[in-house]
């Protein structure tokens, strides 16, 4: 257990972090603490070289306050985000200023030992080209898949043979020297969202779903992620739906949502119409290709291909269903579509909102605000994946652990 001292400490400095150009009359009232034990808490941040001045506030009549920002450039950060065919790697500065980023194609179903082998070579190029001369602070990685938060440790996910129990902390931890975090990507992409988008993080209470070849959710309560009793809250897409059926879902059960209403439901279904000539439109992508994906039933659905905009609302239809349940359960202030939905809002976003409104109590409906993601889903994961990291490497009991050092690069991994 921290001691008060360093719970303190990681308040002051959170402050800090999170409101650059704070002073320390404001920091008295944000960490409640009184005004000479957060003198001395700045005081101590200051030598340990995590905090520094930045410029003068305007002054009220007294000596003008200091502001106070974090020395951001002491290290980097990696952020890991590993999603289905795709890998972003990127590095950030300690405040969490992406640096610079990466994308490599990948399959996940390849297994960890190539997966992450890949994820270190661009880790290795970032901070080679990019870090110069500052050390990795910590890791953030994001997962597709169930995640045990406390041990980092991916348990039987569906979509991802050969990752259950693997030890993707301890790899990298051990790979890199830094202490490392490992939760589920849409975890992250929520994360990702309340610290890029102001609106969100105002937002006590946000329900984050994405909806793309899985269909997941992310709940974030007072302004902090709740991630359950072992890590898998949220994980709506095998709830089993009427609408369902006999659809074979890859976690092996029938009539998941996902099953129903995930990528790639939308593939298939998407495909059966452009055999049958029900869509001229993916018709015509099938004979070129020789594939449908599910951004191509949006595509035709652009084109005004009637075929593929009912399909795009049917499966809004369902994915809605069950949003309706779960705003009726949670009651958020917002409602936030990423992952491949979005780019099909045009044709979705009216359906999804109408099915809630009219499904879902009118108490949970009467101030919802049910958007898009604003951030790219390409920096949703990854931007998520660095704040993971700093939040946790600068809490109390991490903070505990390497403040002595001056940093936690070449600690062991924190537990």
């Amino acid at each position: 257990m921290p001691s008060e001292r360093i719970n303190g400490l990681a308040a002051v400095l959170d402050a800090v972090r999170t409101h650059r150009g704070v002073t320390q009359p404001r920091l008295v009232e944000q960490v409640g603490l009184g005004r000479s034990v957060v003198a001395q808490r700045v005081a101590e941040l200051e030598a340990a070289g995590l905090i520094e001045g930045d410029g003068l506030d305007p002054s009220s009549g007294g000596r003008a306050p200091r502001r106070l920002r974090l020395r951001s450039g002491n290290g980097v950060v990696l952020g890991v985000d590993v999603a289905v065919t795709e890998l972003v790697v990127g590095l950030a500065d300690l405040a969490g200023g992406i640096l610079a980023k990466r994308q490599r194609h990948i399959d996940v179903a390849d297994g960890p030992e190539r997966v992450l082998a890949t994820a270190e070579a661009v880790a290795d190029e970032l901070i080679a080209t990019v870090a110069g001369d500052r050390p990795v602070w910590a890791i953030g990685v994001g997962l597709p898949g169930p995640v045990e938060f406390r041990t980092g440790l991916p348990v039987a996910p569906p979509i991802m043979p050969g990752w259950d129990g693997y030890p993707v902390r301890g790899r990298l931890a051990a790979r890199f020297r830094a202490p490392v975090w490992v939760d589920n990507d849409v975890n992250l992409m929520a994360l990702g969202e309340l610290r890029s988008d102001p609106a969100a993080a105002a937002a006590g209470h946000l329900l984050y779903v994405r909806a793309g070849i899985g269909i997941g959710a992310a709940i974030v309560m007072d302004g902090r992620l709740y991630r359950g009793a072992k890590g898998s809250a949220g994980d709506i897409g095998h709830v089993a739906i009427p609408e369902g059926g006999d659809a074979v879902c890859r976690c092996g059960n029938l009539g998941c949502l996902e099953a129903a209403a995930g990528g790639l439901a939308l593939a298939r279904e998407g495909r059966l119409l452009a055999e049958t000539g029900l869509s001229p439109v993916l018709a015509g992508i099938l004979a070129e290709s020789g594939t449908i994906l599910p951004f191509d039933v949006t595509t035709a659905a652009e084109k005004g291909d009637r075929a593929a905009r009912a399909l795009l609302q049917r499966t809004s239809t369902l994915l809605g269903g069950t949003l309706a349940t779960l705003v009726s359960f949670y009651n958020p202030d917002v409602l936030i579509l990423g992952g491949g939905i979005v780019r099909a809002k045009a044709h979705v976003l009216a359906t999804i909102r109408e099915v809630i409104y009219r499904r879902a109590l009118p108490l949970a409906t009467r101030d919802l605000r049910i958007d898009a993601s604003s951030v790219p889903e390409e920096l949703s994961g990854v931007t998520g994946a660095v704040h993971l990291a700093l939040d946790e490497v600068f809490a109390p009991g991490s903070l505990e652990d390497w403040l002595a050092a001056g940093s936690p690069s070449g600690r062991p991994p924190a537990a």
